[in-house]
């Protein structure tokens, strides 16, 4: 039987002489025996009593989710209201209303084989337009797909959008090589969204932590990224917390939990609670917000970015809403769900709605005004589509432009060539492509020469 003394060098046999035990290395603990409940890696306090745990909270409860007005917009017991004038008020209530007017048309536009692909923002009006309106319009935002909102807010206009839909020449996101609802824009402070899912959440922390170096941005800006509660399935959303977890970083992480996944409900995605759970183990403060009211999350997301900049450190917000349409133009969600379910959601939870209630309450809103909001919006929306419509391609060999920097690859120059001289052997005499051709503002004509 041994038992150890003050000095670590020396061990006691019960009844014998003491016996040397080998020299401790210059990193053995310097803490006397009584300290021995500070672990080496963790402040955690040491207990004598085995006992698990499934809870953040600490209560064994389910974290709650932060709400200012009710279903019928009416401020609950103890919320508080943001500062709101009638004119701020009535932009957070036409940029929302325009969102379901834009995809209405733009759906039914994607059905009659005009563009390829569409997704609707139906349910989470109020998560994409609060937070947009909580950010400064220069913070840097990294979209999933469904943010379109946000580039409204900040003024990319209608023609904007509906170009890079369509992929004609003016289509400044990327000159018609991207997929539909693919945006990106530099001067609006928005990266360019790709198809493969959660990608931009560790490019996000990435660019929080490149704003946190730059002198003239580190105290002014935050980076923002949208995710899916199924993108947070992915490694790519641990590996993004991890990042501006351990390399602090101003990154506000905004959580749509919609409640699917394309066809995954939300409770085949994950056993714990939700996505806010997961932020406390990264030590990343955290909020749950109601997703359908435009109030608590504007509320969340502006406290999210004072911390986010006093602290240097990132922020994660999950807020909970109901995805209304289908998850893409590629989607039947009613294979999957009931349309009464869908229905009923429409009725008893419409954040539009939600909103619109609670300014008619302050006397900033009125049917009429509704009916001239929606003719305008529609009327706005349709000259657009006209426009975009008409209006050709970019030139055919902007293909290989803007891909790398420098000088050009040698494959991509063999690819460039190989189509030009094709072009000369069947672009007059083949009519599939004389046809095509006429569709590109070139002709083709600059990709030959």
């Amino acid at each position: 039987m041994l038992r150890a003394l003050s000095s670590p060098a020396v061990l006691i046999r019960a009844g014998k002489a003491p016996l040397r035990a080998r020299t401790l290395t210059a990193s053995a603990p310097k803490f006397p025996v009584k300290h021995q409940g500070v672990l080496p890696t963790s402040q955690s306090p040491v207990v004598a009593t085995l006992q698990f745990f499934n809870s953040v909270t600490g209560e064994a409860g389910q974290i709650p989710t932060y709400r200012v007005l009710d279903g019928i917009g009416i401020p609950i017991e103890d919320a508080e209201v943001p500062e709101l004038s009638e004119e701020f008020a009535r932009k957070l209530y036409e940029n929302m209303q325009l969102l379901p007017t834009l995809d209405n048309i733009m759906n039914n536009v994607q059905r009659q084989g005009k563009f390829s692909f569409y997704m609707t923002s139906y349910g989470e009006e109020a998560t994409i337009i609060g937070s947009a309106a909580a950010l400064a319009k220069d913070d840097e935002v990294l979209g999933q797909y469904r943010e379109m909102g946000v580039l409204l807010w900040r003024g990319f206009g209608i023609d904007a959008a509906m170009a890079q839909c369509f992929g004609n020449q003016d289509d400044k996101s990327g000159k018609g090589r991207q997929m539909p609802m693919h945006f990106g824009s530099v001067e609006n402070h928005f990266h360019t969204i790709s198809s493969p899912l959660a990608t931009q959440i560790p490019q996000a922390a990435g660019v929080g932590f490149a704003l946190k170096r730059d002198p003239e941005r580190r105290d002014k800006n935050v980076a923002c990224v949208f995710f899916g509660e199924g993108a947070a399935s992915e490694g790519d959303f641990h590996a993004g917390m991890l990042m501006a977890s351990t390399i602090p970083s101003p990154t506000i992480f905004i959580a749509r939990n919609n409640g699917f996944a394309i066809s995954t409900p939300a409770h085949e995605q994950y056993h714990g609670d939700g996505i806010a759970a997961r932020g406390p183990g990264y030590g990343i403060d955290t909020v749950r917000v109601d997703g359908n009211d435009i109030l608590a999350v504007f509320n969340a997301v502006k406290e999210a970015r004072r911390r986010c900049l006093e602290s240097g450190r990132a922020v994660l917000v999950e807020a909970m809403t109901y995805r209304i349409g289908h998850h893409s133009t590629s989607d039947d969600s009613f294979a999957y769900r009931g349309r009464q379910e869908v229905e009923n959601w429409k009725k008893i939870d419409n954040p539009i709605t939600r909103f619109r209630l609670f300014m008619e309450s302050k006397g900033w809103w009125d049917e009429k005004e509704e009916e001239v909001l929606k003719a305008k919006q529609k009327k706005d929306v349709m000259t657009a589509l006209k426009r975009a419509e008409a209006l050709k391609r970019s030139d055919l060999r902007d293909l290989f432009t803007d891909v790398y920097g420098g000088d050009e690859p040698w494959n991509l120059r063999e690819q460039r060539e190989e189509l030009a001289s094709l072009i000369k052997k069947y672009g007059e005499v083949w009519e599939p492509w004389r046809s095509e051709l006429k569709r590109f503002r070139d002709e083709g004509k600059k990709l030959v020469d």
